[in-house]
């Protein structure tokens, strides 16, 4: 009965056909950080005042100053109030100059802008409405939220390629209608549906490491973070030229519109086929890859992998819930510490155009790196490493370089919790387990700003909290097995051969060191009992 990963090594674990398909599953990575162009790029507090144009109609020759002077209340600094005027009255002008005005009331008519680092406002979000800014940032987490919620059943019942073809659509359908948006709630509306579609994406990844062999599977994985590093750079030289949100939405549809007619030539995942029983569609599907690659496959190869398992295996296997815990903490601990330290070093006096780029290129090469570091070193190790001095770096918050040394390493832990959470678990959920670990990654998001504001009582509280979570996550994952090299597991029983071969070797090393010892620690002795220890331990299984 073949392997999987047999088959791939066959048919070619990173040829034509895999390069094209993670550069056609990278490339939505680009555009995904643009629709955040009208909840960061907005200007909470513009310089303005209330539209008094009332007044014009007893005096259409009144100079601006004029106006102001007759209309608007000043502040106890001398300055015209941004956000009150005076109520309108009957009264020709010369009654107005002579009596003046003292009853104020709110802006009635909309407000006037003066210099401004954008065009537009969202729908006049400003003064005693200024909060529902920040209800928009949240409409849209929670619907990113909820997508991550109903991505694991959803690609797991219908498909990594229905999963993949679905958010592409909702993006392209709701980029444009948030910019077209009449109304507040209709935009609240569309921001939460686009979310779903943003947080369905991340079935991207499984659907293309499942594809990629074992000597390349951290490109899949760190291909497509280097993309949205490479996006959020983008975005901000995007916004410095096209300084008005609508605009900004409608032209973040244009690269969707490419993407929702290749998305629907995109493959099934073939693991995901033989998993349903659909033994047919997956053998030819593998004999078109192979002819992409230039490869022939043998008929021999391709018997169909005996594919079991399910949610409820993880819930049943002790060592899988060790394992998901243990994964899900790293990644919401990292994605805590991620955004809190971005509030932190975000204050550079700089534009914030050019902080954007900079925050964005600054997460290259950590993904880079990482490509070389996963393979060279592994999996654990890396987590391990990054989880643990990203932890103490962000203890020296008050250092800026060392802060962003936590940023970079955070991030770069991040990359390697998307791949490692891709080999921990078999194909009956791995879909699953993705979208459960992007809903921990997504509430640490959401908690970072609220333990950022605890700030106020004593500096160190949030540095305290966040760094203490990854370093305690990174601890723990010392529970985790190495899954470098190893092919990605189709069922539970793989996962169970592969936990048992890692204990007999573990049971071996110990072995031949007692022999070697007994036997007057002869290196020869202990060289070839190793090795045959090892190769009968092999045999086994």
């Amino acid at each position: 009965m073949a392997d999987f990963g047999e088959i791939l090594r066959n048919i070619g674990e990173f040829g034509l056909f895999q390069k094209t398909i993670l550069f056609a599953l990278c490339f939505p990575n680009l555009i995904l950080p643009f629709h955040f162009a009208s909840v960061i790029f907005t200007q909470s507090d513009p310089e303005r005042h209330c539209n008094t144009d009332w007044v014009l109609g007893a005096a259409p020759n009144l100079t601006t100053e004029e106006q102001l002077n007759l209309t608007v209340p000043r502040e106890e600094d001398g300055s015209f109030s941004r956000c009150r005027m005076f109520v309108p009255v009957d009264w020709d002008i010369q009654d107005i100059r002579e009596f003046g005005l003292n009853e104020t009331t709110g802006c009635r008519d909309g407000w006037v802008y003066g210099s401004m680092l954008y065009e537009s406002t969202i729908f006049d979000l400003v003064c005693d409405q200024a909060h529902l800014l920040g209800i928009a940032q949240t409409v849209l987490m929670a619907g990113i939220l909820a997508g991550c919620l109903l991505l694991g059943p959803f690609a797991e019942s219908f498909g990594r390629k229905r999963a993949a073809q679905i958010p592409v659509v909702l993006m392209l359908l709701f980029s444009v209608t948030t910019g077209l948006c009449p109304t507040y709630p209709l935009y609240l509306a569309s921001q939460f549906v686009a979310g779903i579609g943003y947080g369905v994406f991340i079935c991207f990844v499984p659907l293309g490491t499942e594809w990629i062999g074992v000597s390349k599977r951290s490109w899949g994985a760190c291909i497509t973070q280097l993309c949205g590093a490479v996006g959020q750079a983008i975005l901000g030289g995007m916004i410095y030229f096209i300084r008005d949100w609508r605009l900004a939405q409608l032209v973040t549809a244009a690269p969707f519109t490419v993407i929702a007619f290749y998305i629907w030539f995109i493959p099934e995942s073939a693991r995901w086929l033989l998993d349903r029983g659909r033994t047919d569609e997956a053998k030819e599907l593998i004999i078109k890859v192979a002819a992409i690659n230039k490869r022939k496959v043998s008929d021999s190869l391709l018997e169909k992998v005996c594919l079991s398992g399910g949610i409820i295996c993880l819930i049943k296997s002790p060592v899988l819930r060790k394992y998901f815990l243990t994964i899900i903490l790293a990644w919401f601990s990292l994605t805590v510490t991620y955004f809190c330290l971005s509030l932190n070093v975000g204050n550079f006096g700089l534009d914030i155009f050019l902080t954007q780029a900079l925050f964005g290129l600054s997460e290259v090469p950590a993904h880079i790196i990482c490509i070389w570091l996963l393979e060279a070193v592994g999996r654990k190790a890396s987590l391990i490493t990054t989880l643990v001095i990203g932890g103490f770096l962000c203890n020296a918050i008050a250092v800026t370089s060392l802060a962003i040394g936590g940023r970079f390493l955070t991030n770069w832990a991040g990359s390697i919790c998307n791949l490692y959470v891709q080999e921990l678990f078999p194909t009956s959920f791995r879909q699953t387990a993705s979208g459960l670990g992007s809903i921990a990654s997504r509430v640490g998001g959401l908690l970072s700003p609220p333990l950022s504001m605890l700030a106020v009582y004593r500096w160190s509280i949030p540095v305290a909290v966040y760094s203490s979570l990854t370093i305690l996550s990174g601890a723990l994952c010392f529970l985790l097995p190495e899954t470098r090299r190893t092919e990605l597991p189709d069922s539970t029983r793989q996962i169970k051969l592969h936990i048992n071969m890692l204990f007999l070797h573990t049971r071996t090393d110990m072995y031949v060191y007692i022999i070697s010892v007994l036997f007057s620690s002869s290196e020869l002795l202990f060289e070839s009992t190793h090795t045959h220890l090892h190769t009968l331990a092999d045999s086994l299984f």
